[in-house]
């Protein structure tokens, strides 16, 4: 029988574990530093166990590694390096949804060495976006085609009737994953200018972005786009954007959440201070001042701000203490937002994935494509971000099994072989792209 190991037992974990468990020939070994978490993931399902697992513990993590035919990595992105080198060292497959760092990508060559695979960025975002991506882009290329633009948005939102705080956000993954996305750099094309912005600024460079049937919404820039012209093979392109979409009014906040520190990871002494009182060490406020008459001029906003208004109602002007688990203004604004930024029962969560293609058709027109995936949760199930992380990573998983996907080292889900059988499973499960073509600008 097959082993699975599955480091981490969070947010997406659930649809992945149940699509191993379909297979009679696979048993699942979940991991997790919680075991509670992990035995609530197992159930009583007889190939489903669970295990405690620090991923500090060296001896630990290899020896679980040793015990299984592949492994599918959940745990924080730091860690994927550590789990894969255990992984080339005893010849087991590797997938994860997360990017390919540069430490993961370093390990290509002893990976191949290995002859193992070690899957990344096969997700959501990343993942379907870039299988939907290199779909149409190989489609367009067997056409006679040549992409001359590509922007793509994804978010990760609740559905317009779950959207009840001001934030217009709730975690349906990783709360400190979607914080310390805010602090990454942006670099990307558009239209043959090159930008680059410096990640304290990220949320002060968005615009907005209509969704037929949906609305309007923020999108701002996710991360390295630029290096994707070449991956994605449209080096002609003179644009090439990836962007994230959230409902009106998130980056203004997080612009000045962002420009206090409150995204600072290092550790201070917070023992005995309010949530008031570091806001007022962090704006350089005296001890004694009020922050809802002082904020308004140290941020440079309008008095009667949705800003402020914000971070009254989360939590950050109150003079509560601050508990003593927090060492850092990031855990305190983290604790917070999972205190109020969570779905209630029966909230619906929504997957938006767009992607605007303009291209030079082999009639020599210009042309546009766009591909829109839209999705809600389960209410009472699985959240639309569990399914759309955690069943291309189990599809993809099942595929290397398979001896399907044959190619080895650090590889992203950008080739037919890979996409093309995850994509056609996802959409059995109703995870379905709607593309509609028309002339360029359109």
């Amino acid at each position: 029988m097959t082993m699975i190991l599955v480091l981490g037992a969070g947010f997406v974990a659930g649809p992945l574990v149940r699509y191993f468990l379909e297979f009679p020939e696979i048993k699942v070994r979940i991991a997790d530093v919680e075991l509670p978490k992990a035995r609530a993931l197992a159930g009583s399902h007889p190939r489903a166990e669970a295990v405690a697992l620090d991923l500090r513990s060296d001896e630990s993590l290899k020896r679980e590694i040793a015990g299984a035919d592949l492994v599918v990595s959940l745990v924080p992105y730091a860690f994927h390096p550590v789990v894969a080198k255990h992984c080339i060292a005893f010849h087991r497959n590797m997938v994860t949804t997360s990017y390919a760092s540069e430490a993961m990508k370093s390990l290509d060559a002893d990976a191949r060495r290995a002859g193992i695979t070690l899957l990344n960025e096969v997700g959501l975002d990343p993942g379907i976006d870039h299988m939907e991506a290199m779909r149409v882009i190989h489609r367009i290329g067997d056409e006679g085609g040549t992409v001359l633009g590509f922007t793509s948005w994804c978010g990760g939102l609740p559905a317009p009737e779950s959207n009840t705080n001001p934030f217009g956000y709730k975690f349906s993954w990783s709360p400190r994953g979607v914080l310390l996305a805010g602090t990454n750099a942006a670099h990307y094309l558009k239209e043959g200018r090159e930008t680059l912005i410096p990640g304290p600024e990220l949320f002060a460079h968005y615009e907005m972005v209509n969704v037929e049937g949906l609305g309007t919404f923020e999108g701002y820039p996710n991360r390295d786009s630029l290096s994707y012209a070449g991956l994605y093979g449209i080096p002609k392109t003179r644009t090439m954007f990836r962007g994230t979409l959230r409902y009106p009014g998130w980056c203004a906040t997080m612009k000045k959440i962002a420009d206090v520190g409150l995204l600072g990871q290092a550790g201070r002494d917070l023992r005995g201070k309010t949530f008031g009182g570091l806001l007022r060490e962090l704006t350089g406020l005296p001890p004694a001042s009020d922050l809802k008459t002082a904020l308004p001029e140290r941020l440079r906003l309008p008095a009667g701000s949705a800003v402020l208004d914000r971070w009254e109602w989360l939590g950050l002007l109150a003079e509560a203490p601050i508990p003593l688990d927090q060492g850092s203004p990031l855990e305190v604004l983290e604790g917070l937002m999972l205190d109020k930024l969570r779905y209630a029962e029966g909230e619906r969560d929504m997957i938006i994935l767009r992607h605007e293609f303009r291209y030079a058709a082999a009639d020599g027109g210009e042309r546009s494509a766009i591909s829109t995936l839209i999705d809600y949760g389960l209410p009472g199930g699985d959240s639309s971000m569990a399914r759309t992380v955690g069943l291309p990573a189990a599809v993809g998983a099942k595929l290397v099994l398979d001896g399907r996907i044959s190619r080895k080292g650090v590889c992203v889900p950008i080739h037919r072989e890979i996409y093309g059988p995850i994509l056609r499973e996802l959409e059995g499960r109703g995870l379905v792209f709607q593309e509609n073509e028309g002339p360029a600008g359109s």
